[in-house]
């Protein structure tokens, strides 16, 4: 069953702090913000994508990384501030004409339930709180920031039979 959940989706939606970043905020002496993302899950947003699954940022913060970060990802949707997370899901439901179905989401706290509700493939981090863990279909074995969006993205490709396609290059 979840084989054919992974087979539908066409945009993966990812939460920020404690899914792409380890959940820690990093401020300098001048007030700067500084998060650390991991270079794998980079790389698996991009297999996804050259796979035709669009991607997208759903997150409660602002942070000038996140928009720096989103960019060098080419990341086409990218919500912050988000106090109201379904709002931004329904903005991106709208904008895409995907639905619920052809979504998966990534999330690590009691603020992503809404949408990890919605989604046709719901996932929590190993490290997420675990009253969400009810509501998820799949929890990764790696935590946030460690390697989860890169595990999720590697899931939804190998079980959507787009693995070989996205990869095959690194073979030859």
């Amino acid at each position: 069953m979840i084989k054919e959940r992974i087979a539908a989706i066409r945009l993966l939606l990812l939460d920020v702090d404690g899914v792409m970043t380890d959940g820690r905020i990093i401020y300098d002496n001048q007030g700067v913000e500084t998060k650390m993302f991991h270079v794998r899950d980079g790389h698996g947003l991009k297999l996804l994508q050259r796979a035709g699954v669009q991607v997208g940022i759903i997150t409660g913060r602002e942070s000038q990384v996140v928009i720096k970060r989103a960019q060098e990802l080419g990341i086409e949707y990218l919500y912050q501030g988000a106090k109201n997370k379904l709002e931004c899901y329904e903005d991106i439901l709208r904008r895409t004409g995907l639905s619920d179905e052809q979504i998966a989401y990534v999330g690590d706290d009691l603020v992503d339930l809404p949408v990890l509700r919605r989604v046709g493939f719901a996932v929590a981090v190993a490290d997420g709180v675990e009253e969400i863990r009810p509501y998820v279909d799949y929890v990764t074995s790696r935590c946030g920031g460690c390697g989860a969006v890169r595990e999720v993205c590697d899931l939804l490709l190998k079980q959507s039979g787009r693995w070989q396609q996205v990869t095959q290059r690194y073979y030859e």
